[in-house]
């Protein structure tokens, strides 16, 4: 991968978390923070149980990442189908980031949540009334697989590496971006949730989601224009 792709992923997902990621799975978190953690808790023994649901999001997305990089291995073997896929996954992003602006309404169409399911709801109510500190984890877990249309962006991104290994390291790059947010939401359930600052931070990542978008479109352009040009010299 190259250096500006995780310096731009990183980016995105540090300020798209104090936006669009604590409206969204800050509930969980405030949830579990009033229900699970208890008032004669020491604070390190309160930052290691929100990280253990950060990990926990972190090992789900990474889980997708392998999953969604092995499935882009397989279907990205030519320079057409990679300039066609690439093309695909850099206007989706730009819808994305005209989402997060609120121009359109394309990630409410794909943020069809599935908690209200019989399932979730039970599997969520279990962890949410255990003590043990692993429950933390596996609530992370749970909540990694809710549909969130920024994870999409990255799974996305992570199939058009073509590699399990370097779509589950894409993941990794954007779960870690996402735990000072979160953790600080844990700490401070108020704190990032002022209008003001969520808007900054979600119309700075939506720049870069549409800007990221038209930089893999133009790899994707790059694949269908140069026959000559390697797969490999293009991966993000």
């Amino acid at each position: 991968m190259e250096a500006i792709s995780i310096i731009t992923i990183i980016s995105i997902a540090f300020l798209g978390s104090f936006g669009h990621c604590v409206g969204m799975c800050g509930g969980i978190v405030i949830a579990y923070s009033s229900t699970k953690i208890k008032n004669d808790w020491t604070k390190k023994v309160q930052a290691v149980a929100h990280l253990l649901y950060s990990f926990g999001r972190i090992s789900t997305y990474m889980i997708l990442g392998a999953l969604f990089g092995l499935v882009g291995g397989v279907v990205t073997f030519d320079n057409t189908t990679s300039g066609i896929f690439l093309l695909i996954t850099g206007f989706m992003m730009i819808l994305v980031g005209l989402s997060l602006l609120g121009k359109i309404k394309f990630l409410t169409i794909l943020e069809h949540s599935c908690s209200k399911s019989p399932l979730y709801q039970s599997t969520f109510k279990s962890l949410l009334g255990s003590q043990s500190l692993f429950s933390f984890y596996l609530l992370g877990m749970l909540n990694g697989l809710l549909p969130c249309g920024f994870v999409y962006v990255f799974a996305i991104t992570a199939a058009s590496t073509g590699s399990a290994f370097w779509g589950a390291f894409v993941m990794l790059i954007f779960g870690l971006s996402t735990v000072p947010a979160l953790f600080s939401l844990g700490f401070f359930v108020g704190l990032f949730k002022q209008s003001n600052l969520r808007d900054l931070f979600i119309k700075l990542a939506s720049i870069l989601v549409i800007a990221f978008g038209f930089y893999i479109g133009y790899l994707g352009y790059q694949y269908l224009t140069d026959p000559t040009k390697s797969i490999l010299s293009c991966h993000i």
